[in-house]
């Protein structure tokens, strides 16, 4: 059986999150720079129930599982890295 495909706004609704696409992007940015050692699924920001939604997803490997694993990726981004200036090369 092939499984569904999911976005983020379905995702964040899930979540019982503001779904719309400046709300994704404030919650990415407010939540962005998450340690490597913290798990998506423990993270401190999450409810019990979206905590429970999330880890089940991924041990799961459920339909949800790609969507959770893209946030996963998005929140685990330094804060640095992304809003590091290009610096001119010298020559």
């Amino acid at each position: 059986m092939e499984q569904s495909q999911h976005n983020f706004y379905e995702l964040f609704r899930q979540l019982g999150l503001p779904s719309d696409k400046a709300s994704i992007e404030r919650f990415i940015a407010e939540h962005r720079g998450l340690p490597e050692t913290t798990k998506i699924s423990t993270a401190p920001f999450w409810t019990q129930s979206q905590r429970d939604f999330l880890l089940k997803a991924l041990q799961d490997d459920a339909d949800w599982a790609p969507m959770v694993d893209q946030l996963n990726v998005e929140l685990h981004e330094s804060h640095t890295r992304l809003q590091q200036p290009e610096l001119p090369t010298s020559g």
